[in-house]
């Protein structure tokens, strides 16, 4: 199969979809595959580097949208929805539930678009969003004690205080991989950091793998404001795989929080779980907003494109491999591959981004094995 790799074009997106190890592999395997020139460059690797692994450079990204699975790492952009085709496989990130336009685009276009979030592996995580989830997590809070400084609009406070003053105060928002990596790296800096999550079992997990140095709560609404209106650095990390986000910091909220106080809002590619979140890029990445900072970046990872390249590689290769081995049959054979299946032929397979859109879902399954049919709203 000839497996594409075109040049990331969201701005400040440094990650590529293979590392030359990845194309080795690939081509070992018989495969053609095509990396647009000066697609790694970002994260480090040359041109050069993916020659040597037994790549064919390609000058323009058509020539590498025209393969027959495109492997890349953020969602189509508006500059790209003309390479879409019936008959491609696509394999990326997606997060379709915030993103109506693309979503009709990609029904349109008769596209196979497989999504890396929504993947799921034999016990029901998510492995190809684990990774990014770390990464995004840790420089979740490394950003969020940066635009605490005075010179980025914030409070001016050190988020692990010195000897006679008190550390910052840091609120998580959801325990799951990129909560539990934020609070890790709080903890690291020396900052008093609470965790909430409304599911007890995951509370009592991170209480006894962080023991007393981590304060853990229950996410009720009023729970959740009253920390937030204490805290100099709060961290959205809520996720419903596919859904969009629940809002659980509303407009009222942030206008009750500390000024110069920081909310960092890695729900942003799912809506946002912060009323007054709107995306930013890394160019850009905080906007006052209610006194305020925000920091909502959509593609936080790729502040270190090197290390979130070879992270998110080591996940979806085998994936990739099995897409180019078996093509279409990869989904029919394998459920986990198969639940990140998001658009196939006109028909919308995912059963929450369905729900988010407000759009007809059809079962994965039934998809696969049916002819093409136009999408439909829902009545």
């Amino acid at each position: 199969m000839r497996i594409g790799t075109p040049t990331e074009i969201k701005a400040q997106e440094t990650r590529v979809g293979l590392t030359p190890d990845a194309v080795h592999a690939l081509s070992g395997a018989g495969h053609q595959v095509l990396i647009q020139t000066g697609a790694g460059r970002n994260a480090g690797f040359r041109d050069e580097d993916y020659r040597a692994a037994g790549a064919m450079l390609v000058a323009e990204a058509e020539s590498a949208w025209a393969a027959d699975l495109v492997v890349k790492v953020k969602e189509p952009q508006a500059g790209e929805i003309g390479f879409l085709r019936e008959g491609l496989l696509l394999f990326t990130y997606l997060h379709l539930a915030a993103l109506p336009r693309l979503t009709h685009a990609l029904l349109d276009s008769g596209v196979t678009a497989i999504a890396y979030e929504t993947v799921t592996d034999d016990r029901g995580r998510l492995p190809l969003l684990t990774p990014m989830s770390e990464v995004a997590g840790r420089i979740a809070t490394q950003a969020g004690a940066h635009a605490l400084h005075n010179i980025h609009g914030g409070r001016g406070v050190l988020l692990g205080g010195v000897p006679g003053v008190e550390p910052g105060r840091v609120l998580v928002l959801g325990g799951g991989v990129v909560g539990l990596n934020a609070a890790r790296i709080a903890l690291g800096m020396g900052a008093d950091t609470t965790l909430m999550d409304r599911d007890p079992e995951r509370l009592r997990a991170l209480d006894e793998g962080f023991g007393p140095a981590l304060k853990t709560r229950q996410a009720t609404a009023r729970a959740i404001g009253q920390l937030a209106r204490r805290c100099d650095l709060l961290i959205g990390a809520v996720l419903i795989p596919g859904h969009s986000a629940p809002k659980l910091i509303h407009r009222e909220t942030v206008e009750r929080m500390r000024p110069g106080a920081v909310i960092v809002d890695v729900a942003v590619d799912q809506g946002g779980c912060v009323e007054t979140t709107r995306p930013t890029t890394h160019a850009e990445p905080t906007y006052l907003e209610a006194g305020v900072v925000h920091y909502a970046v959509t593609n936080i990872p790729a502040a270190c494109g090197r290390t979130a390249t070879q992270a998110l590689v080591n996940a979806t290769l085998p994936r990739v491999r099995k897409l180019a081995d078996q093509g279409l049959d990869a989904l029919r054979r394998d459920a986990g591959l198969r639940s990140g299946l998001n658009v196939h032929r006109g028909h919308l397979t995912h059963p929450a981004v369905a729900e988010s859109l407000d759009l007809e879902y059809t079962p994965p399954e039934r998809a696969l094995n049916k002819p093409d049919s136009p999408y439909t709203r829902r009545p």
